[in-house]
């Protein structure tokens, strides 16, 4: 979803001139480049002229502010989603992988081709751990039968930059959250949330009132940002304000790391979307109940799960059982978690901008007056 976002700003910014020559020269220069397609084997059939499957990782290993903020239980990465875009360009969703997903974890490698051993029982985001990007991609493909087209990876000490950049982005939060554990606090209300306090929003899990700290209930959080970012990016006022959308592309470039070869492919994947509208994207998490080896801490994919990934493998739109509990881009920002009991499930799985292209912006949060609980 980054990569379609950033694409789609991308072909814009130099469709209208936007400094067009050193700014695409800056962008493509921060941009880290890193194919891994010598670490994956056994994989899926590429389809040609198919559909694109690009799968989206938060980093959380790297040093720097805003990185390391949920690193229990195997930290690397808490982020995995999977954004498939149709070959005809008129729907895409994207679907979530909760960290806490148990797994058999296929063997990877690593950069210099050693064998990392598979392992029974692991936790989803172990594999990042062990082996990055690629064991990730490795771990996707030989579980789903899907094959990723391209990867991207954003390290979570630029977000809030990328969100400063935009101005700051409308989030509801229905009740007061506070979790204690992380330090954050965040008042109820619909407003428009920037820096640290956007950065808080996306990662706390415990302290919500109503909620049992799961990693499911925020991907839902997760994932109605991600689509109030989409539809603050690509709303009329961003792209009218070229400091605005210079400043977001250029936070976010930074933050990337990606088998993309230059912006010029992200360009070119920016130019086949035109078909697809807010309205046909939408997110998803994979449906899940509680673990049978930790009922309490962990979870495991329900049976639901094959008929997703079939969706998905032969290109098709999502069906009304999962489009029920689904967020769309065009809907209104919701901080709650799942408004039904499945958090994330289909069939009642158990619940548990600066002007200067080489500075992001750094602008400190604004106390936007909320409108109030149980607004939402």
């Amino acid at each position: 979803m980054v990569a379609v976002i950033v694409s789609s700003l991308l072909g814009l910014a130099l469709v209208t001139g936007v400094g067009v020559v050193l700014l695409y020269q800056h962008w493509n220069g921060s941009l880290t480049v890193d194919n891994v397609d010598d670490q994956l084997s056994n994989r899926p059939d590429k389809v040609a002229d198919g559909p694109l499957n690009v799968l989206v990782m938060g980093d959380d290993t790297r040093d720097g502010k805003g990185n390391r903020v949920d690193g229990e239980g195997g930290g690397g990465s808490d982020t995995t989603i999977m954004f498939h875009l149709s070959a005809n360009r008129r729907f895409a969703y994207g679907i979530s992988v909760p960290r806490d997903t148990i797994v058999d974890r296929p063997e990877c490698r690593t950069e210099d081709g050693q064998a990392i051993a598979a392992k029974a029982d692991a936790m989803w985001n172990e594999a990042y751990k062990v082996g990055g990007p690629a064991c990730t991609i490795q771990q996707f493909e030989q579980l789903t039968d899907i094959r990723i087209d391209h990867y991207v990876v954003v390290d979570f000490s630029g977000f809030k930059g990328m969100v400063n950049a935009l101005g700051g982005v409308e989030v509801c939060i229905p009740e007061d959250i506070v979790d204690e554990d992380s330090g954050i606090t965040l008042k109820a209300g619909t407003r428009v949330v920037r820096g640290q306090e956007a950065l808080d929003y996306v990662r706390v899990r415990k302290g919500v009132v109503g909620g049992t700290g799961s990693d499911p209930e925020r991907i839902k959080r997760q994932q109605a940002f991600m689509a109030s970012i989409i539809s603050t990016a690509m709303r009329a006022d961003t792209l009218a304000q070229p400091n605005r959308l210079a400043g977001f592309i250029n936070a976010t470039v930074e933050s990337l790391t990606t088998d993309f070869e230059n912006l010029a492919q992200m360009v070119d994947l920016a130019s086949s979307l035109n078909g697809i509208g807010l309205d046909n994207i939408d997110f998803v998490t994979t449906p899940w109940g509680p673990a049978d080896i930790d009922p309490v801490n962990r979870i495991q994919w329900t049976s639901d799960v094959t008929k997703l990934w079939r969706l998905a493998r032969n290109d098709r739109p999502l069906t009304a059982d999962f489009l029920d509990d689904s967020i769309s881009v065009e809907e209104d920002p919701d901080g709650s978690a799942s408004t039904s009991s499945s958090a994330g499930t289909p069939s009642g799985s158990a619940s548990a901008g600066a002007s200067d292209p080489s500075s992001a912006a750094t602008e400190e949060p604004v106390d936007d007056e909320p409108a109030g609980p149980g607004l939402c």
